[in-house]
Parts: structure tokens; C-alpha cells; sequence
């Protein structure tokens, strides 16, 4: 008779990210290190009543470019464990699509804090994508508007000073219960809820590993930490992982 397949759950922060180019927040090079008005630009109420925290949203927008972003290692070697065949969910907090692009079907990744592919008005609610709107920024429109009605264009994320869509969080705490291994990847671990899913993944039975450059609240609770970068650290991971150790 064959062992029971460990289920493995992954949670990825933007330190995940930043070898293809898309700066953290909190890290030592982080965007709200280098700037810390800049959090006004992801900040719900900023962003809507004041056209210049948008104007200075789009070009930051502009400037990191993750609509153009493509997976380094650390994503590619993710998509390569699921192809292993051992059953995986990511859960990200990640709004830069890298992991679908990295090859991990849509459907084996849930995104905690939505996607910036898209952006959505805040008034009618029509949707389109991003790119067409950067594309806008780019001729020279500094705070594009809907074409349907005219409202404020935002991104299809989940903003500071807004809550988790209730549906996604569910669906990532029965994952963080359910997992026998918790990875967790290039997160501070220190904004919740998400931040909330390795220690639901402990008090479940589940093995924890966080890989992350700095110190998180939950390396205490770890079975292993790993300070290694990320591009390095994660296909060594997963040949571990896929070797069955």
C-alpha cells in the first residue's frame, strides 16, 4: 500500500518576488523603508479622495513594473513541485500573478490580496485590465478615469484599510488546517489575517518551515528556518521535498 501523499501548503510574501524585480515593503530595501508616505499609495482612503495619491500610485505602478515581471527560481521550482505530483496549494499574498506565469494552474492558487492584472472603478464597478490603463498613464493620462462612467480606477486588490474578501480566507484557513506542511516564503508574517495561517497550520498538526531573510513572529514555532536567498532556498527545498525527506 502506497504512504498518504503529505499535503503541502505554501504561503509567499513579496520576498518571493523581488529577484524578478518587484521590490517588498518591509524588507531592508522595501518600499516602505525607502518611503514610508508611499503606504498612502495602497491605502484605501488616500487613494480615492485625494487625484494626487493616485497620480503618484500610477507612476510607482509604472516604475516596478510587475505587469512585465517574469518568475525567477523560487516561483519556477514551485511550479516543479506540482509537477511532482504531490498535492500543493499556494496561497499568496501576492498580487503580481508570478505563479500562474510561472506554469502552477490558476486553480492551485489563491490569492489572498487579489490581483493587480486588472483594475476595477470604484463607482460603476466595471472591470478591465491594468495593462490597457498603464497603457493610458503612458500617453500621457496621469489619473486615468473609467471609460464606462468616469469614476476612479483602482486595482483589483485588496487595499490598507480594507478587509479580506470573507470567501478567499475560508477557503485559505481549510487549506492551513488541512496541510501536513506549511511552507512559508518571503513573508514578514506580521500582516493579518494571512499572517494568522501558519499558526491555524501548527495548532492543526502541521510542519512548518519559514524561509525568509529576516525574522518573523513565527520562527519559534518553525520545525526549520531558512536564511537563505529565496532563489537559492526554495529549489533546494523542493528537491528535498520531492526526495521525500
Amino acid at each position: 500500500m502506497n504512504a498518504k501523499r503529505p499535503m503541502i501548503a505554501v504561503m509567499t510574501g513579496a520576498g518571493i518576488s523581488t529577484a524578478s524585480g518587484i521590490p517588498d515593503y518591509r524588507g531592508p530595501q522595501g518600499i516602505w523603508r525607502q518611503d514610508p508616505a508611499a503606504e498612502q499609495l495602497v491605502t484605501v482612503g488616500p487613494y480615492l479622495a485625494d487625484p494626487d495619491v493616485r497620480r503618484r500610485a500610477w507612476q510607482m505602478r509604472l516604475r516596478i513594473g510587475a505587469h512585465a515581471a517574469l518568475p525567477n527560481a523560487g516561483h519556477l521550482a514551485l511550479a516543479e513541485l506540482e509537477r511532482g505530483g504531490l498535492p500543493i496549494r499556494v496561497l499568496t499574498q501576492n498580487v503580481d500573478g508570478l505563479h500562474q506565469r510561472s506554469g502552477l494552474p490558476a486553480h492551485k492558487v489563491l490569492e489572498l490580496h487579489g490581483t493587480a492584472a486588472r483594475v476595477r472603478c470604484a463607482g460603476c464597478g466595471s472591470e478591465s485590465e491594468m495593462a490597457e490603463a498603464l497603457d493610458r498613464v503612458t500617453a500621457g493620462e496621469d489619473d486615468p478615469a473609467c471609460l464606462a462612467c468616469g469614476g476612479v480606477l483602482r486595482p483589483c486588490t485588496v487595499m490598507f484599510g480594507e478587509t479580506l474578501d470573507s470567501t478567499v480566507l475560508g477557503q485559505a484557513e481549510t487549506i492551513a488546517q488541512a496541510c501536513d506542511l506549511f511552507v512559508a516564503i518571503g513573508s514578514s508574517l506580521q500582516v493579518y489575517p494571512a499572517a494568522a495561517l501558519p499558526l491555524v497550520a501548527v495548532q492543526s498538526g502541521a510542519r512548518l518551515i519559514v524561509v525568509n531573510g529576516e525574522p518573523t513572529p513565527y520562527d519559534e514555532l518553525a520545525a526549520e528556518v531558512i536564511r537563505e536567498p529565496i532563489p537559492e532556498a526554495v529549489p533546494a527545498l523542493v528537491r528535498r521535498i520531492l526526495a521525500g525527506e
